[in-house]
């Protein structure tokens, strides 16, 4: 039966496929796909680790004392007879060998599809038999976790290969979409090159991390959407409306003939905006705009390249230390800017230092994150001041592959002089230590984000330190409202146009204009189409953005005039409702 689920719209356009759920375990499960060489490994991984819980209960059966309880032996019996029941066994060498998903993975998903059943059964007894179950999965990929290591994720290459197999192969099911209760920005990279054609989470908000690697993605994806981890079943055919926020479940051959429609006029428009590809971004008025990429991977830079970025305004670093075990070396992040830095081939590229905490976390082991909220914890430069040892390494690591290539040095989440000072002293003994060891490195542009309230009030000040400001609007607005951008409950209050929000943007542009230092946007606003012209009008002439958003972008341009524009967005700043002004007069 056809039902919808409704959540926030977060990356627009239509994704039509089958249901793939990510089930959640109280043991962390890693999700990715498998080569087909691989399979009979994985379903070994899981047999030996059944056999052990199997081995394990028997034993406990064994030395059972003699006054042992009877319901107690009875429920040893009971986990060995699931762990025998061929649903089980049969299921999860199903989804290794028809999806090639990874070992736990296949055991969480087929768990899902029993306990399902479980739920549907009129008998209480056996309904309750679903815990049992799930402590018979988790005894297993605990024993898994040990009996060995986890095929590594493919390789972009070979996944991409792995793809076209997949869309060769009639046992499988393609597009698919993924519904998840919540995606960390590791699941995403690992998801990143995958088969998935959009995806739908219960949690998150719109300038969650998720939501933001999904818009780099490039496809359709509604999070929010509450319990739709519950409602969908394993291969459900599934609509994801990108526009709406909107998931249709087992919709009906008129709503998918319709959606189909709609999913082809957004592939035209697609195709259409790639004339603009070679053409200058300069306004009506003969104004030029500076269209730089967003990326997250050194690989990212092709693509922003092919997109007609012309540099780099954000390399997201933090990237490179999410989903491993141990933090990056010297050596080994020095080659990563490096790759960024020649792919883009003489344009320049701007490095964010490592950015984690609130919505980015590390591994457990790697950072302290038992924070009441760690929004306003130990993140960005604070954990890169508390441990200067590791800051150093990534200063020199970007200092030398500024050897390559022009490269520009951001610095995220400042808000006091005294962190100013002290991440300018460390970047001037990362340059000594490496003088010392005669390891050659180039010159950087200096810059710092502004995100924080704080930062923006005391914009002269940062000038008086800084090259260049960048404006992080996603945070800038979480902390000037006071809103966890994650959060899906207070997701209608995040307000880009918000005025506080507008005038913090509009005073921290106008004094870098005033200045001649260099100022652009980062954040999600500046690859917002709807946000383009006003933005222009406040005087920005730097947007930075995900290279999917840059034709679009220069499309709104090309179509504007920078000097109408000033006068319009000066009425938006004054009015006590600037959204509604943006809507009524379009300029």
């Amino acid at each position: 039966m056809t039902f919808s689920v409704h959540g926030l719209p977060v990356a627009r356009g239509i994704a039509i496929g089958r249901a793939v759920l990510v089930a959640s375990s109280r043991v962390d499960v890693a999700h990715y796909f498998i080569e087909s060489d691989q399979v009979a490994a994985e379903i070994d991984r899981v047999r030996m680790g059944r056999n052990a819980v199997v081995d394990e209960i028997q034993r406990l059966q064994q030395d059972m004392p003699k006054d042992a309880p009877h319901e107690l032996t009875a429920l040893l019996d009971v986990h060995l007879m699931l762990l025998e029941d061929e649903t089980l066994t049969l299921g999860v060498k199903h989804w290794i060998t028809d999806r090639l998903y990874n070992a736990e993975w296949a055991l969480t998903t087929q768990l899902e599809i029993i306990a399902r059943q479980f739920d549907e059964m009129e008998d209480e007894y056996l309904r309750e038999r679903k815990a049992d179950l799930e402590q018979v999965v988790e005894r297993i990929l605990r024993y898994m976790k040990g009996v060995a290591s986890p095929v590594s994720p493919p390789s972009r290459a070979r996944e991409a290969q792995r793809q076209q197999d997949l869309l060769l192969d009639d046992t499988v099911d393609v597009p698919l979409v993924l519904i998840a209760h919540d995606l960390s920005p590791a699941d995403m990279l690992q998801f990143k090159q995958s088969v998935f054609a959009g995806f739908v989470t219960d949690v998150g908000g719109k300038t969650s991390h998720t939501a933001i690697v999904a818009r780099s993605l490039d496809i359709p994806a509604v999070v929010g959407a509450r319990n739709a981890s519950q409602l969908v079943r394993q291969d459900d055919w599934v609509i994801i409306d990108g526009d709406a926020g909107v998931v249709i479940v087992d919709p009906s051959a008129i709503i998918l003939a319709e959606y189909g429609f709609k999913q082809r006029q957004v592939q035209l428009e697609r195709q259409r905006l790639t004339r603009l590809l070679h053409t200058p971004a300069t306004t009506l008025d003969g104004q030029k705009v500076e269209l730089l990429a967003n990326i997250e991977l050194p690989e990212d830079a092709d693509e922003a390249v092919k997109a007609g970025a012309v540099g780099v305004g954000l390399f997201r670093s933090e990237f490179l230390f999410m989903g491993r075990k141990a933090l990056p070396d010297e050596e080994e992040q020095y080659k990563a800017y490096r790759r960024a830095v020649e792919g883009m081939k003489g344009l320049p590229v701007t490095i964010r230092t490592v950015d984690v905490g609130a919505d980015k976390p590390l591994e457990k082991g790697l950072k302290e994150d038992a924070h009441l909220n760690p929004a306003l914890g130990l993140r960005a430069i604070r954990w890169s001041l508390a441990d200067p040892a590791m800051f150093r390494t990534q200063l020199r690591a970007i200092l030398r592959a500024a050897a390559h290539g022009p490269v520009n040095l951001l610095i995220p989440m400042l808000a006091h002089g005294s962190e100013i000072r002290q991440t300018l002293s460390l970047l001037d003994f990362a340059r000594v230590e490496l003088d010392n060891r005669g390891i050659p490195y180039g010159d950087l542009k200096v810059g710092a984000m502004i995100e924080i309230p704080a930062a923006a009030l005391s914009v002269k000040m940062f000038l008086r330190y800084f090259d260049f400001l960048s404006i992080g609007t996603n945070d800038l607005i979480q902390y000037t409202l006071a809103i966890d951008r994650a959060d899906e409950s207070v997701a209608h209050l995040y307000d880009p146009l918000h005025p506080a929000v507008l005038m913090l943007l509009a005073s921290t542009i106008a004094e870098c204009r005033a200045q001649g230092k260099g100022v652009s946007v980062c954040g999600e606003m500046a690859g917002d189409v709807a946000m383009t012209r006003l933005l222009l009008g406040l005087g920005l002439r730097s947007f930075s953005m995900h290279p999917t958003q840059i034709l679009a972008v220069k499309q709104e341009v090309l179509r504007a005039d920078a000097v109408r524009l000033t006068t319009w967005s000066e009425e938006v700043l004054a009015a006590d409702d600037p959204s509604l002004v943006l809507s009524l007069v379009r300029p």
